[in-house]
């Protein structure tokens, strides 16, 4: 019988962990395990080697975070109701605007609609945004640098939260991956999110774009809170008796149904 030393123990626990939670942070881990930070994040380097996880700025996450299939399912995934999110957003910007666009299909669905506006400044951590739209446009266009995410063309790294913070936008487009029935907006990569937050804190209004099955559902990972959201586009309103409704009603939340 083969005995498993203590580090084969440890980095295979570590990674049972991230199949649970899709990321963890390198606190985290010499907490759980008790080690030092710097034995985690030698274990964390092992095993990204190996190409069992994929290493991020403070932490780590299981590498096939979002699968290609996972993704093709979701462009098809309620994709007229996307199309006509886009259309009722791009409605809602003004020429000569600047913007941060979130990544995701949703937010591609906005850049194809945004094509009728003019003069835009756009900055996106999506490579396939940020392609399309100089394809397309004469909108001045701004990539972070960063590790390139293949399955869907997304940035991350801490070059691209730096970079970010370097910009004010009139607008901050975002997508999640659920809203949940007290209002808490949650996405499913820790490094994407921390992106998020950049673009946030340097944006006059922020604008959350989702499809309605999105509501009731919470993200992995707590990006923020309705508070934090000036306008919320979708294709069908909220339930009443949760959060997303009762701001909406007391006037805090503006809301646009996509028709």
């Amino acid at each position: 019988m083969v005995v498993e030393d203590k580090k084969s123990q440890r980095q295979r626990l570590l990674l049972e962990q991230l199949e649970a939670q899709r990321y963890i942070s390198l606190d985290e881990v010499a907490r759980r395990f008790c080690v030092t930070q710097q034995t985690a994040r030698r274990d964390i380097m092992e095993l990204e080697r190996h190409g069992k996880l994929r290493r991020l700025h403070g932490g780590a996450m299981i590498s096939n975070s979002i699968e290609p299939s996972e993704l093709r399912c979701r462009r098809i995934r309620n994709a007229q109701a996307k199309e006509r999110i886009g259309a009722c957003v791009a409605d809602l910007v003004a020429d000569g605007a600047s913007l941060f666009l979130d990544t995701g299909t949703t937010c591609e669905a906005v850049s194809r609609a945004l094509v009728r506006r003019r003069n835009l400044r756009v900055v996106s951590y999506s490579l396939r945004i940020a392609a399309y739209l100089s394809e397309v446009t004469d909108f001045t266009i701004a990539v972070p640098g960063g590790f390139v995410r293949q399955v869907d063309g997304g940035v991350f790294q801490e070059q691209s939260q730096s970079f970010i913070t370097g910009f004010n936008f009139d607008l901050a487009i975002l997508s999640v991956s659920g809203v949940d029935d007290e209002g808490d907006l949650g996405d499913d990569d820790q490094a994407e999110v921390e992106t998020v937050r950049s673009a946030m804190a340097r944006s006059q209004k922020i604008l959350l774009a989702v499809d309605s099955s999105k509501f009731g559902h919470r993200g992995l990972v707590r990006l923020g809170s309705l508070s934090d959201v000036d306008f919320l586009v979708s294709d069908a309103p909220p339930s009443t008796g949760t959060a997303i409704a009762a701001a909406v009603r007391a006037g805090r939340l503006k809301f646009h149904q996509a028709g």
